[in-house]
């Protein structure tokens, strides 16, 4: 029997045991992924890799982190081009999966067997067969592509054309690009709701988050970013929706968007050039990854303020959490 005055403490002792043990932080211009102890808020390791790491993320599972490596030479395939897979556990490169030129962001499918990646240089994204280990389809989306995420169910991705203000649509079952939605300019990331009927896209010299009916495919909604000098970058939403907060770039802050309400409500500042962006799994805590001041700012969300400033790497661009279960 459990009784009900227990529950509360119950589910949050279960948030604390399933808080992120480590945090990955791509630094793209010092070619390393930094790897951080959440709770000591402390530098373990830099692991070199062999391109510009940028757009990073964690599998489903927590055991291996995801990286998208790039070279300097535009719209060709080098050796340094493609996604490299670490193994949170040993901390070490496991897997090299090819993505086409100048992989920027990914997102990774629901079941796990599936990236898209957005290449910059080619105006294409790019569908990568995990399993099998080799490419499986391409397209031809939005100039100067970035942003990528897919829907809960599978059946959509989302790719951001900084250069063309458009938001491209891939139908995952039909393969193709079915729709293109105009946003504000230079949109960055995107994300999805866990329900999958919403999608939020960060717009640079737009200063803005757009609101996205997935259904419709079509923009219901533009949030402006008021701090002064935004240049709106990552975004991240708190596990109960109920916020956004979005990095600004030259602004050195991270703005708070109240979803409901439709408009920023609190500017919490961190260090220089946050780009990448993301919160823990209970909510509590918020990091960004600064480029200019080479660090991770984490922030308390109860309190809006930063309670921590770690040192990465120089251009540190994205930040991934994994979970304690892998340590």
């Amino acid at each position: 029997m459990i009784y009900t005055s227990c529950i509360p403490l119950f589910l949050a002792l279960l948030a604390q045991s399933r808080a992120p043990a480590l945090l990955f932080v791509s630094n793209e211009l010092a070619r390393t992924i930094t790897v951080i102890d959440a709770a000591t808020r402390q530098p373990v390791i830099d692991i070199p890799v062999s391109g510009r790491p940028r757009g990073i993320t964690t599998s489903h599972d927590g055991r291996t982190i995801f990286v998208a490596l790039s070279d300097t030479i535009r719209q060709h395939a080098g050796p340094a081009d493609g996604i490299v897979a670490i193994d949170v556990a040993t901390r070490r490169i496991i897997e090299r999966l090819p993505a086409g030129t100048d992989p920027e962001q990914f997102a990774l499918s629901p079941d796990g067997g599936w990236i898209y990646a957005s290449n910059e240089d080619a105006g294409t994204a790019t569908a990568i067969d995990i399993r099998a280990r080799k490419i499986g389809a391409r397209f031809v989306v939005g100039i100067e592509p970035e942003g990528v995420a897919i829907s809960p169910d599978a059946r959509w991705v989302y790719v951001t054309g900084e250069t063309s203000n458009t938001v491209s649509v891939i139908d995952t079952k039909a393969q193709r690009v079915v729709a293109n939605v105009l946003v504000p300019a230079r949109p960055r990331a995107a994300a999805f709701s866990r329900d999958g009927r919403t999608a939020y896209v960060t717009s640079e010299i737009g200063r803005a988050l757009t609101i996205i009916d997935v259904g419709t495919h079509a923009a219901t909604a533009t949030i402006a970013i008021t701090d002064s000098g935004a240049k709106p970058v990552g975004v991240a939403l708190s596990p109960d929706e109920r916020l956004a907060y979005v990095a600004t770039g030259r602004a050195n802050t991270v703005a708070v968007i109240d979803l409901a309400a439709r408009r920023q409500v609190a500017s919490i500042p961190v260090g220089r050039r946050p780009w990448g962006i993301a919160i823990s799994g209970d909510g509590r805590t918020v990091y960004t990854a600064n480029g200019l001041s080479g660090d991770v700012s984490v922030i308390d969300t109860a309190t809006r303020h930063v309670v921590a400033t770690i040192k990465a790497g120089t251009g540190a661009w994205g930040v991934a959490l994994a979970d304690d279960s892998v340590r």
